[in-house]
Formats: C-alpha cells, sequence, structure tokens
C-alpha cells in the first residue's frame, strides 16, 4: 500500500540538519528535551530557539526540530513540522512507525533513540552529551548514546576534538549514506569514526563509505557481532564489506581510540617501518614485541638492540625528531617511562617538533600519575600521545593500514579483463525446471553442470544407477578412479565415507559400489552413484558462497578437503574481477602458498584459481536466486584447476533475494555502433579502462583539457586516474566509446549523480579527429537515458564561456544556458528529464 504524501511547498534540505538556522525543541519540558535545550543554551548556539512543550505551540519555520515527546506523539508533530515546512528533525526518544511517518510526512528524521548532533565549531550542541565536545577535525556517527558519551569523556582531556557528532540512533529514516555523503565534502573533517549498530541500506551505506573513504580516513566499529556470530562468518563478511569501501575496522573500543589519535593527529605513514626510542630498555622491548605481534618492521638493525634505541632522557627528543627527518622510516615512537626531576624538561622538548619532520611522531608516556600529566602536555601539543607501548603501536598499525588503503586505490589494475561468456539460457532453463520439478537442491553432478557452463573446469564424471554400472563407466574415464554417493546433502551433512578413492581397476569399483550402496540403503538413500577419474596430485582448495544478514552474497575461499579449516577462509564480496580475485585468495593462508613450491610439488596455477572466482561471481550476479553453492574440492596444479565435488541449493518460495552490496558492472548497457564511418563499442566504464584512459588523456590538447577540467593539466595522476575509472554505478556513469579496430577509448561522458538524487552533473569529451562525427553527441544521449532512468528530474554542467563549439552542441541538445552570477566566466547549463 502507498502511504499518501502530505501537500507541503518545501522538500528536505540537508543543511537544515547539519547547519540549522533555527531550531525548535519540541518537549523542552521532558528530561531529554530539556537537557538538549540547555546544551543549545550552554553552547552559545546563535541562531533562534524555540523551547516548547508542544508542537501545537510552534511558530514560524524552524529548520531542524527536536521531537521529545512521547512515543504516539511523533506522528502528529511531524505532519505539524510538515505543515510548518520543516523537514528534518532529532528524535531522542521512543517512536511508533518512525519511518513510515517520515514517508508520509517529507520530515526526514534522526532517530528514535537519537544522540543529537552536535557542530562544535558553529558553537551547535543539540545533543544528550554530558560535557560540551571540544572543537576539532573529528567527526563521530553513533548509533549509541552511551558510546557517544564516552568518546566524548575520552576526546577532552586528550586534546582531540570535533567537527560533527551524529547520533542516528536506531537508524530509522537518516542513517550512515546521508551522513557520510555530507561529512565527505566537510573541509573541516579530517577523519571520520563509525558506530555500526544496524545497517539499514547496505548498498547505500557501502556506496557512500567509499566515497567519503577516498578522501578521508574512515574508521568503523560494530558491537555486538561475535553475539550472534559463533563461527565467525559475519564477522569476516563485515570486514570484507569495509574494505571493499576503504574503511578501516577495529574490534575494540581501545583500538576506535587509537585509531582517532593517530588519524586525527599524525602524519600519514610512508612505509610500516617503526623506530623505537626509550629511555627505558623493558618498556623499549615491550614496544618491539607489539610491533612484530602486529606483522610491522622494526628499524634496520643499526641500532644496538635489535633495531630498539636506548638513550638518556634528555636525549630523546633530539634523537626521535633526527629519525623522523630520515626517507626510509615510517614512523618513530617515543617511549617514556617517568625517571623524577628531569620528566618535564624531557615532555617539554617532545611538545615541540619541527615543521618539517617527514614521518609521524608518535609519543607513549607511561604511568598514572605523572604520565596522565605528561599525556596532557602533549596532547595539548597536538601530538598524538598513549599510555602504554601496545596502544601506540596499535595507533601506528592504523596509519600503515590506512597508507595501504590510499596506496591501493593509486594503483592502476591491470587492463585484463576475463570475458566470461557462460550459457546463461541453458543455466536459467535448468533452475525453472529443478523448481517446477519441486527440488532446490542439486546432487554433485547437476551442481558440476551448473559451474561447467560457466566455465569452471570439472572433473570428468559419470552417474551409474549401480554397482554394475559403475565398472564400465571407470573404464570409459580411465584409472585410478574414484567412486562416490550422488547426494542432494550439503557437504557437511553428507553421510561419513560416502566416496572410495583410488581404484585402479573395474573389479575394485564395483566391489567398492556395492559397499557404498549397501551403507546407501541402511540408512535411507538411493543408492545413485558418480564416477571419477582421479584428481591426480594437485592442491585442494574449497569456495563457498553464502549470503551474509546484513550484506548478502558472499564468496569464501581457503583450503579444502583435508585441509579445509574455518579460521584460513578469506572472504569478499561480489562482483570479483582479476584483481580482486587474487586479492582473496592471497588473504588465505592456503592461498598465500600457491605460488610457493611445497615438498615436491611445483607451484600451483592461482591465475587459474582466479578466473574460477571471477566466474562464480559472475554466476551469483546473473542468478540472484542461488542461495549457496559450495565447491568443497577444487583441485590445483601447475596446469590449472578441475573441480571434482560441488553443491547447489536454490532459494525458497519464501526466500527473498538480497541484493549484491556493490552494484555490479552494467553489462546490459554495452552498444555497438557505427560513428562517423568506425565501428564503436560505448559501454560504461570500469577500472580495468585505467591504462587506456591515461592514454586517451595524453591525446586530448592542452585547450580542450582546459575546457574539461577548467585548467591546465599536462597529465592524469594516478589517484585521477582511479577516480575517474573506477566509478560507484549507483552514483555515477561514465560512458565511454572504444575504437573497436584498435581499443583506443576516444571519448567518455560522465554523469555523477547529487547526495540528494535528483540532479546530477555531467561532463562530455572526445578526442579531436572524432569531433562533428555524432560522437559526443551519441555519448551525451545515453548519458540523459541513463538519468531517466535513474528517476533524476534534472542534469546540469558548467561549461566556460569561451566554448563557444560547446555551448552550440549542450543547446541542440535541448539544454538551458545562463550565466553563472557569481562567475561571468562561467556559463551553466541545465536540461529538465521529468
Amino acid at each position: 500500500m502507498t502511504v499518501p504524501r502530505l501537500n507541503t511547498t518545501g522538500r528536505f534540505d540537508p543543511a537544515c540538519l547539519f547547519r540549522p538556522g533555527s531550531i525548535a525543541v519540541i518537549g523542552a519540558d521532558s528530561e531529554a528535551g530539556g537537557q538538549i535545550a540547555a546544551n543549545l543554551s550552554l553552547s552559545g548556539y546563535k541562531g533562534e530557539v524555540q523551547a516548547i512543550r508542544d508542537a501545537a505551540q510552534l511558530t514560524g519555520t524552524p529548520q531542524l526540530a527536536v521531537l521529545a515527546v512521547p512515543p504516539d506523539q511523533v506522528g502528529p508533530s511531524m505532519t505539524l513540522l510538515a505543515e510548518a515546512n520543516c523537514f528534518a528533525a532529532i528524535v531522542p526518544g521512543a517512536a511508533d512507525d518512525l519511518a513510515a511517518h517520515a514517508e508520509r510526512t517529507g520530515v526526514r528524521v534522526l532517530g528514535a533513540h537519537s544522540f543529537g548532533i552536535a557542530v562544535p565549531r558553529l558553537n551547535l550542541n543539540a545533543s544528550r552529551a554530558h560535557i560540551p565536545p571540544p572543537p576539532g577535525r573529528l567527526a563521530l556517527i553513533s548509533q549509541s548514546s552511551a558510546l557517544s558519551r564516552a568518546v566524548i569523556d575520552w576526546a577532552a582531556p586528550n586534546g582531540v576534538g570535533f567537527s560533527h557528532i551524529v547520533g542516528l540512533g536506531a537508524n530509522a529514516d537518516i542513517g550512515f549514506g546521508m551522513t557520510l555523503d555530507w561529512l565527505s565534502r566537510d573541509p573541516d573533517t579530517g577523519a571520520i569514526l563509525l558506530d555500526i549498530r544496524r545497517i539499514k541500506n547496505h548498498r547505500l551505506f557501502l556506496s557512500a563509505a567509499r566515497a567519503a573513504a577516498k578522501l578521508r580516513p574512515v574508521v568503523a566499529i560494530r558491537a555486538g557481532l561475535r553475539l550472534l556470530d559463533e563461527d565467525g562468518a559475519a564477522d569476516l563478511s563485515f570486514e570484507a564489506a569495509l574494505r571493499r569501501a576503504g574503511v578501516l575496522s577495529v574490534k575494540r573500543l581501545e583500538d576506535l581510540l587509537a585509531a582517532a589519535e593517530t588519524l586525527s593527529r599524525a602524519k600519514p605513514a610512508k612505509c610500516d617501518t617503526l623506530a623505537i626510542v626509550s629511555n627505558a630498555i623493558g618498556p623499549g622491548r615491550l614496544a618491539a614485541d607489539s610491533v612484530l605481534r602486529e606483522g610491522l618492521r622494526l628499524m634496520p638493525d643499526e641500532a644496538p638492540d635489535h633495531g630498539i634505541l636506548h638513550v638518556a632522557s634528555s636525549d630523546l627528543a633530539a634523537t626521535a625528531f633526527t629519525l623522523a627527518a630520515r626517507p626510509n622510516i615510517g614512523g618513530v615512537l617515543v617511549v617514556h617511562a617517568p625517571q623524577g626531576q628531569a620528566d618535564e624538561a624531557t615532555i617539554e622538548s617532545l611538545c615541540h617538533p619541527p615543521n618539517d619532520l617527514r614521518a609521524p611522531l608518535l609519543i607513549c608516556a607511561m604511568g598514572e600519575t605523572t604520565g596522565a600529566m605528561h599525556r596532557a602536555m602533549l596532547a595539548h601539543s597536538g601530538l598524538p600521545v598513549f599510555g602504554t607501548p601496545d596502544q601506540a603501536v596499535q595507533g601506528f598499525e592504523h596509519l600503515v593500514r590506512d597508507r595501504r588503503n590510499r596506496q591501493a586505490a593509486r594503483e592502476l589494475p591491470s587492463s585484463k579483463v576475463l570475458t566470461v561468456a557462460p550459457e546463461r539460457e541453458w543455466v536459467r532453463r535448468r533452475f525453472e525446471r529443478a523448481r517446477a520439478e519441486g527440488h532446490l537442491a542439486f546432487n554433485q553432478d547437476e551442481a558440476l553442470e551448473i559451474l561447467a557452463a560457466y566455465g569452471v573446469p570439472a572433473i570428468p564424471t559419470r552417474f551409474a544407477a549401480s554397482p554394475a554400472d559403475a565398472g564400465p563407466a571407470a573404464d570409459l574415464l580411465g584409472y585410478p578412479a574414484v567412486v562416490k554417493l550422488r547426494d542432494t546433502a550439503a557437504p557437511a551433512d553428507r553421510l561419513p565415507g560416502s566416496l572410495v578413492f583410488d581404484l585402479h581397476d573395474a573389479p575394485q569399483i564395483v566391489a567398492a559400489s556395492r559397499l557404498l550402496c549397501a551403507q546407501a540403503e541402511r540408512r535411507g538413500g538411493t543408492g545413485e552413484l558418480l564416477v571419477q577419474r582421479h584428481a591426480g596430485r594437485g592442491r585442494e582448495v574449497a569456495i563457498r558462497v553464502a549470503d551474509d544478514t546484513t550484506f548478502g552474497p558472499t564468496i569464501a575461499f581457503g583450503g579444502g578437503g583435508t585441509l579445509s579449516n574455518p579460521t584460513d577462509m578469506a572472504v569478499d564480496l561480489p562482483p570479483l574481477n582479476l584483481a580482486l580475485a587474487h586479492g582473496l585468495i592471497q588473504r588465505s593462508r592456503t592461498g598465500a602458498t600457491l605460488g610457493k613450491s611445497l615438498r615436491d610439488r611445483p607451484p600451483a596455477n592461482a591465475e587459474a584459481v582466479a578466473q574460477v572466482l571471477v566466474r562464480i561471481s559472475q554466476l551469483i550476479v546473473d542468478f540472484p536466486e542461488i542461495a549457496v553453492l559450495d565447491i568443497p574440492s577444487l583441485f590445483v596444479d601447475a596446469d590449472g584447476v578441475l573441480a571434482a565435488d560441488a553443491w547447489l541449493r536454490l532459494r525458497g518460495p519464501d526466500e527473498k533475494a538480497v541484493r549484491l552490496a556493490i552494484a555490479p558492472y552494467p553489462s546490459e548497457l554495452i552498444e555497438h555502433r557505427m560513428v562517423g564511418g568506425e565501428m564503436m563499442t560505448i559501454r560504461p566504464i570500469r577500472p580495468e579502462d585505467a591504462q587506456a584512459h591515461t592514454a586517451f588523456f595524453g591525446r586530448l590538447s592542452p585547450q580542450d583539457i582546459r575546457y574539461r577540467f577548467f585548467s591546465a593539466m599536462r597529465e592524469l595522476s594516478p589517484e585521477q586516474t582511479v577516480r575517474l575509472t573506477q566509478v560507484d554505478y549507483d552514483r555515477e556513469m561514465a560512458f565511454i566509446a572504444v575504437r573497436e579496430a584498435t581499443g583506443e577509448t576516444v571519448g567518455v561522458s560522465r554523469l555523477a549523480v547529487d547526495s540528494d538524487g535528483r540532479s546530477g552533473e555531467f561532463a562530455v569529451i572526445v578526442q579531436a579527429d572524432l569531433k562533428g562525427r555524432g560522437l559526443a553527441s551519441r555519448l551525451m544521449r545515453r548519458l540523459i537515458e541513463w538519468g531517466r532512468q535513474c528517476g533524476l528530474r534534472q542534469i546540469e554542467g558548467q561549461i566556460l564561456a569561451d566554448n563557444q563549439p560547446m555551448l552550440a552542441f549542450i543547446k541542440h541538445l535541448g539544454f538551458t544556458v545562463h550565466r553563472m552570477a557569481d562567475d561571468p566566466e562561467v556559463m551553466e547549463a541545465k536540461l529538465a528529464l521529468g
């Protein structure tokens, strides 16, 4: 049923929530309302504040309302807000059907049980904070009021301040997506902390998190995950999702605070080598132990104690500053243990590092009595400071992980694309027949057929209805052979001893088959058999596809057969390309050894395994009705891979397919078209186009570059190339034109959707030799079609006033053009799509 919306004259503007000019506290006589009204007063907020008992007393049009009213009054109050054209609200308490009220009224809401919002630099504290949050560059998005207070309480004495604190509460309406979009564009936000309890829209969350993490460090913690996740699968899925978004995940509150300490204050780490300087041997060695446990590196052995420098307290600062100026040092950790009267002078000298240090400087000031005073002095100087060596090393580890994330973003992927040409229609008909026949689980040979349709090599397999048929089947396949029970049960649920291997002739096959059939009959099985050629001496790995309750389908990889170990499974989210598949393999202990000789076995073919992962990823993208796909035995050697076992289950009638957390490549938008007498492929851009895109930029004239980027540029940096080629298809589209004769990129059109989902900004550029031949027109029309399909109301763009050919072209497409009031050298073009 569609909920009718009120006929209001305004609409929600995120600025009214994050930068309100006026606020109404409704329910100011309640505990929550009174606290928020008092915090607004104490913070020195300059806008108008109405503190009233109920919404009926509202006057004028506040930009933001706090609804501290009983649950049954929240809906009626939102109706009154909408009628007053106030479309942003905070609900600090409980509320009934809050999402439905937001949909009905158009009022966007933080809550229920929201901590509120604080923007200290604007003197805005519409929150339930127990002390005033200090201003700074750290943003906190939290679903827990208690954790928000704890972080604020920690920040104040440690000299850490906040650009924003946003309490999502139950996340019924406004969630992580919109908040991250706002903070990612905020120049005063340096790093973002996420406290996650519930993700309402996993795809929007990852899309917004990825966009924010491209610009600044983002760190996330999720409490309570292990309580509901005994086998750790959800934990792995959560980490995989955040990794794909470029977000650092931590498991403990102290790690979150350590990350806040370093990422908001320290310089970026250039490498994972940490120099340790200590005024005491024991604490220095504790720090070194922690470095090695984290898989980091100590300074080269020029230091006498395994890379640790032990110096007098008076020399700590000078030694640390010298090391931090070296090009081969990733960071410097100063470990100070209290010594006595000279401590204050030592700490004072550390508080004034030179401005030209290359490496981040981290300080561990130990102790609680004098140590607390020392940490306060150092924090006041803006240095990252910790109470124990372990905490300091954890802080450096977060810098290293952030560096690796950003380095990965700068690396241009290989141009190699695995083309998967599956027998899609055959698989579709096979699934339809299975559902019509009433069985959702596929036995081994049926599942292997599905994999083979997507190009996954399988061991030759033959069905045998009886032991008598098994011998001739093995004769056809060759020896040695394997015989197993044909079973629709999941691999973990199959009967023990349901296969016999290393059989060398037909009599052995028949004898083994009789034993298996007798065992099956005793347990109510069918006694049907499968005969396979022995897989040889390849290494055995496993692949498993299953749903995560939050992020949907996941792909796990690890050891198979006797090497199977749940703790060795690495997890990622589809869709995968070859680069992501290789990364997944390397994160597993089994996968990391594939490229190495093992005893008398040569290195295995990791590329073949990566291709299997990409093919399985495409199968999951094409058929979301697959609930589980298990390949417990995939043999890999130097020559390639062979699947020996598989199991597949389709979703039942009552099981809803879970949407992929990451938008797949929109291959349905590819077209082949004759343009200007040449055959062109016009398709969405993909990461593997990075090298071709860099070459395309190199063929553009300086004037074309100035017209497109509004500045003179000689080349695209790796970061710019990644940003232009690795697009999020949920919020951006770029169509490229590829000359089929040469494979060159010769044109591109781009549309970035605004955070409100109503409009988008376009750009288009083609090579000089293809101007006036209809290519730019086709690229723009594809972009306009895509914008309409996404429900955009308008697309717009800025064009330099002297770019007369572009202005004439865009008018021909139906755009209206006017000169911008604040910049007469720039014209703004708009096209209504609605």
